[in-house]
């Protein structure tokens, strides 16, 4: 089992910067997948970013590569979303999500463990 818990969302305005949080518990963290997900308003949910058990490969929607980075910290349980040059159509609830893999993925029905969400906004 693996319960996460998202945090760092806000309101922020185009251009500037957040970095999201997302402490997990259990002591197979490590050996866990780790995505971030959104759900932006009105629409979908969208795939963000992934990073292997490692943390040495990791994956990008094409919306979001160059400006988003994610990392982990096996040592602390913690998965981080650092996102740069924010545009107003990043706005969506962010979910943290853990999956029983050791490479990247990028489909949501590949996880087994999310997070509550946390809410991002950004102004124009």
């Amino acid at each position: 089992q693996v319960q996460l818990v998202e945090s760092g969302g806000g309101l922020v305005q185009a251009g500037g910067s957040l970095r999201l949080s997302c402490a997990a518990s259990g002591r197979t963290f490590s050996s866990y997948t780790l995505g971030w997900f959104r759900l932006p308003p009105g629409k979908e949910r969208d795939f963000v970013a992934t990073i292997s058990w490692s943390g040495g490969s990791t994956g990008y929607a094409d919306s979001v590569k160059g400006r988003f980075t994610i990392s982990r910290d096996n040592a602390k349980n913690m998965v981080y979303l650092q996102m740069n040059s924010l545009k107003p159509e990043d706005t969506a609830v962010y979910y943290c999500a853990a999956a029983p893999y050791s490479g990247r993925a990028y489909y949501a029905h590949l996880y087994d463990y999310w997070g509550q969400g946390t809410q991002v906004t950004v102004s124009s």
